[in-house]
């Protein structure tokens, strides 16, 4: 199909979940290769090839380009459009946030979730320091989303931008990471709106 973008995506992954939500708000044609790094997709010399850091999400533009990391790719798609603001201090803002989830809440969201949950071999490496450790610092970074969302229905400005996709990814699953999402009524409220935004689809969804 003409300007069809390519998304090598694995299914449970709250990184390459971004790209599939936006893509599909902005209604953009996708294929989808579910590349998933539990059967050693990634690491195969074809896909190293295209992207020798060997993740997804990776994404081929229709001119055959190549673009990964799952917040440039929503940066990228998002230009023009409303999920990107316009104003200087706002786009500022967004990559703030983006900044803060891959440094602060991704580390600690994430990767509890990934080892309870969405790599079973994980599992038996999990000790109580681990946890401890995860609740602390994925609970104070739920902490900082949650100042913000007392008060506002948005991360930035007034509207739902990216900085909403990059963060709601992870924090919808958290639960799966041993988080207890209650303690943030800001953030539920959140979810729940970003839910119910129209051509909103869920983390199983496949196009």
């Amino acid at each position: 199909m003409a300007n069809e973008y390519t998304l090598y995506s694995m299914q449970e992954s709250g990184n390459c979940y971004k790209p599939r939500l936006l893509l599909h708000l902005l209604g953009l044609p996708l294929r989808l290769i579910e590349t998933d790094p539990r059967d050693g997709a990634t690491k195969r010399p074809e896909f190293r090839a295209i992207n020798p850091n060997g993740r997804v999400p990776l994404l081929v533009l229709a001119d055959g380009r190549l673009l990964s990391e799952s917040n440039a790719i929503l940066l990228y798609l998002a230009e023009g459009t409303k999920y990107l603001p316009a104003d200087r201090y706002e786009r500022a803002q967004v990559h703030q946030w983006l900044f803060f989830e891959q440094y602060e809440h991704e580390p600690q969201i994430a990767v509890a979730r990934s080892y309870l949950h969405t790599y079973p071999d994980r599992k038996a490496k999990v000790t109580p320091e681990l946890i401890a450790g995860w609740q602390q610092k994925g609970g104070r970074a739920l902490s900082v989303i949650e100042s913000r969302l007392a008060g506002h229905d948005w991360l930035v400005g007034s509207g739902y931008t990216v900085a909403d996709i990059a963060l709601y990814a992870y924090t919808h699953v958290a639960h799966e990471g041993g988080y207890d999402l209650a303690q943030y009524p800001g953030i539920g409220r959140w979810l729940a709106r970003i839910a119910a935004t129209p051509r909103h689809v869920p983390l199983e969804w496949r196009p």
